[in-house]
């Protein structure tokens, strides 16, 4: 089981398909097996939530967050996948499908969704509350964006959390962190760093919510012992050029 899990891993690395999968790893029929397994009976996101109480723990902090911050995300979806399930993001002008996170306080992932890219962040928003309150039912307060609209904020007060919308500095150009909401921002960004994850190749939304449970997973177990991710070989690395003389 430990190298069946080292190959997801792998793969959510370097995003390699499966049947190129190292073969000092174990049969990629195997590997896919555990992960199409795992994915419908629930076991990858029980794994992630009990890494993410550890990490929760090891800082301090409860296990269940109070507060979320919500955001989305939209890809390029790989040929082949379904027409059913992508479409058109008509403000980024982006074809493909929109992935919607919620993390906690310390950018760790609480609940993901993913849809065509057409539908509206308050649908996404709508559902991501719903999983976050089922699953964390701590949560009072949830932070989004300008996206997430009126209709949002009224299914959170239903649920008993609070949506506010936080804003940009008026006035501010260029990148600017924004109070709060930047972890959620910062989460999509290391999350990217996984070479699976900058398209959707998968054939269905339920592998592509596992395929972001997995990569977050690679995050936890690195944040809980304490290693680092060395995306180059650094023995391999080219050497600096030499600086000309004056």
């Amino acid at each position: 089981m430990r190298e069946i899990v080292n190959a997801i891993l792998y793969q959510e690395r370097t995003g390699v398909q499966w049947e190129y999968l190292p073969h000092d790893l174990p049969p990629h029929s195997a590997v896919y097996y555990y992960f199409a397994a795992w994915r419908d009976d629930g076991l990858t996101q029980t794994i992630h939530d009990l890494l993410r109480c550890r990490v929760r723990e090891k800082t301090g902090r409860a296990e269940d967050p109070s507060a979320v911050a919500m955001d989305s995300q939209t890809v390029h979806s790989a040929a082949g996948i379904p027409a059913a399930t992508t479409g058109l993001d008509v403000g980024k002008k982006s074809r493909g499908r929109k992935r919607g996170i919620a993390t906690d306080t310390l950018g760790l992932l609480i609940a993901v969704v993913v849809t065509a890219a057409s539908v509206h962040d308050n649908a996404i928003g709508i559902e991501l509350l719903d999983r976050v309150v089922i699953d964390n039912p701590a949560v009072r307060t949830a932070w989004v964006d300008a996206g997430f609209k009126k209709q949002v904020a009224d299914h959170g007060r239903a649920l008993g959390v609070a949506v506010q919308t936080v804003q940009r500095e008026p006035g501010a150009k260029g990148f600017t962190p924004i109070p709060r909401r930047w972890v959620v921002e910062q989460t999509f960004g290391t999350l990217m760093r996984h070479r699976r994850l900058v398209r959707d190749y998968e054939k269905t939304t339920a592998s592509s919510q596992a395929h972001v449970y997995w990569a977050e997973i690679d995050r936890l177990t690195r944040r809980l012992t304490a290693t680092t991710t060395r995306w180059r070989d650094q023995s391999t690395a080219e050497p600096a050029l030499p600086t000309l003389a004056a």
